[in-house]
């Protein structure tokens, strides 16, 4: 896997990742789980996400994602549209989200 430079508005991150397009899904999942109950298994609750909120601020992305294996703040680096980002993340979450529901009801029938 690759080391990518991610960055979207105050985002910024590193990521190892098989693609620049994933590193880029990974980023995204990041900034949602300030926000959302998107792992259930991180124990934070809605007051604790608040807090970290409040005194280390939130990170927010703007309309592109640029990801890098140079580096941030390169001019040079691929630009991706964050809204087909944040489309393919939820896609996927919600196709997890059905697989997770399945499981469960097939483990109650049994």
């Amino acid at each position: 896997m690759t080391k990518y430079f991610v960055q979207s508005g105050t985002l910024r991150t590193t990521v190892q990742a098989e693609s620049s397009r994933k590193a880029a899904l990974w980023a995204v999942h990041q900034a949602m789980q300030q926000v959302l109950p998107v792992d259930d298994t991180d124990g934070k609750s809605a007051q604790s996400k608040t807090e970290s909120a409040v005194t280390g601020g939130i990170r927010v992305m703007d309309e592109i994602v640029r990801v890098s294996e140079l580096g941030f703040d390169r001019e040079d680096a691929p630009v991706l549209s964050t809204m087909d980002i944040v489309r393919q993340w939820n896609e996927m979450f919600a196709a997890l989200d059905r697989l997770q529901r399945m499981l469960h009801e097939g483990a109650m029938a049994a």
